[in-house]
């Protein structure tokens, strides 16, 4: 059984909802569609309040090299365009659909199959352009722009990503068990931009036993072979995955490319293939809602747009009347919410609502110097160095390696001291980029 080299936890995995299927939820009077939904420059807004819109029309082109369009989740009439809280913790432009209930599809989306074997690598390229896709599994990087790496970088292994390591979190799994086939159609598709001799692995950690035998019946014929993972946390990051399956390390400043590799998620893979073979933009996605404090734990396929509150109502409301905090994503690498008033993304793979939080236990205390936090760094880090440098010289914190750092959080899980080690990361991070933008500014009035 496969694993990556340095580091990792094993915490309680939670998976409440693996055994349900997947439900299809009702669509909302009312839809928060962001024109951010990915990394790279936000989709330039191409309507206006009041026009009437069709399901998958384009309401947001590509603006730049790496962006992404964005579309209608359903027909309707666009209501007002307002800055509007997101789930990354800022204020974006959002368009507001209010639907008319008709789901009226635009001509020729979503209408028939196409082979894309028939297809050039250029069409198909553009109709995964077209359709906005982004990857899934949180990191939202622009598909169209990773199929299409640098020429002088050889790619000779492709890998799909079905870990989903972190805790509650079952979308993947489920779709492993409910649409195998048109997971490696897309897996195909993918593999179709390299060479005939690429070799594609599919990553699952030994939790998901059924998704493993289910996959690996479907993807025997193709060539395609499931590597079984140990169930470990961060199995799911691009680097730890490739040194799993692979045994090359991704070092430091290098992509997955720079080792010969390519890394797509689960719901990537379903998405490219909706894309290419029925002509269907990224529009919704399935998502686990789960959490103590829910009357409901489901997975469910959400228009993108949904607003948390009407995904509480479709769970049956919380349970407990009391709620300590709302999570986006997972427990791990999601981010806190203070509003239910924020829609479904592209990169929501989850919404979590945690009851019972212990607050008191959560106090910090001074470091114990014990070492537990560089023991299980997956990156092989310092995570106390960078979080002291981040309070005392966070210039210096570049030189320990901070950008390395992929903010899985096994550190402060780790930590006796219950020590905030991630927050001052991200705040280094911070303020080292502001600290450049300001070095970039003088420069420029010098």
């Amino acid at each position: 059984m496969k694993t990556f080299k340095f580091g990792g936890i094993h915490p309680n995995e939670n998976k409440f909802t693996s055994a349900l299927a997947i439900e299809t939820m009702q669509m909302p009077k009312l839809l928060a569609v962001p024109l951010a939904q990915h990394i790279g420059k936000p989709a330039a807004l191409i309507v206006k309040v009041g026009d009437e819109v069709k399901k998958g029309q384009c309401i947001g082109e590509a603006d730049g090299f790496i962006s992404a369009a964005v579309h209608a989740p359903t027909s309707g009439k666009i209501k007002k365009i307002a800055q509007h809280p997101h789930s990354c913790g800022k204020f974006v432009k959002t368009v507001f659909i209010e639907t008319d209930g008709k789901e009226e599809w635009v001509k020729g989306l979503n209408t028939f199959k196409i082979d894309f074997k028939k297809l050039s690598s250029e069409e198909r390229l553009e109709k995964i352009k077209n359709a906005g896709i982004v990857g899934m599994g949180g990191a939202g990087f622009p598909t169209h722009v990773k199929m299409a790496p640098p020429k002088d970088k050889r790619i000779d292994t492709l890998i799909l990503n079905g870990a989903e390591c972190e805790p509650y979190l079952t979308a993947d799994h489920r779709l492993m068990l409910e649409k195998p086939c048109e997971i490696l159609k897309g897996l195909s598709i993918i593999a179709s931009f390299f060479p005939e001799n690429l070799k594609v692995y599919i990553g699952i950690e030994n939790n998901k036993p059924d998704a493993i035998k289910r996959m690996k019946e479907k993807a025997l014929p193709l060539g395609f072979e499931v590597i079984t993972l140990k169930s470990r946390y961060p199995q799911g990051g691009e680097k730890q995955l490739i040194n799993a399956i692979t045994q090359r390390t991704v070092g430091n400043g290098q992509l997955p490319f720079d080792v010969g590799c390519m890394v797509n998620n689960v719901a990537t893979a379903f998405a490219i293939y909706e894309a290419v073979c029925k002509n269907k933009p990224l529009i919704e996605r399935v998502l686990t809602v789960s959490g103590m404090a829910l009357r409901s734990k489901k997975n469910i396929k959400a228009p993108i747009g949904t607003m948390f509150s009407d995904i509480v109502n479709f769970c049956g409301g919380i349970a407990s009347g009391k709620m300590n905090l709302l999570i986006s994503g997972g427990p791990m690498m999601g981010k806190a919410q203070y509003s239910f008033d924020v829609p479904v993304v592209k990169t929501t793979s989850g919404i979590l609502f945690i009851d019972e939080l212990k607050l008191a236990e959560k106090k910090e205390r001074p470091c114990l110097r014990c070492g537990r936090c560089e023991e299980v760094c997956p990156i092989n880090l310092k995570p106390i160095l960078l979080a002291n440098l981040a309070q005392t010289n966070v210039e210096q914190a570049q030189e320990y390696g901070l950008s390395q750092c992929m903010e899985c959080g096994s550190c402060a899980f780790v930590c006796p001291s219950k020590r905030d080690l991630v927050h001052w990361i991200k705040y280094a991070k911070v303020m080292n980029a502001n600290l450049d933008a300001i070095a970039k500014c003088k420069l420029q009035s010098a």
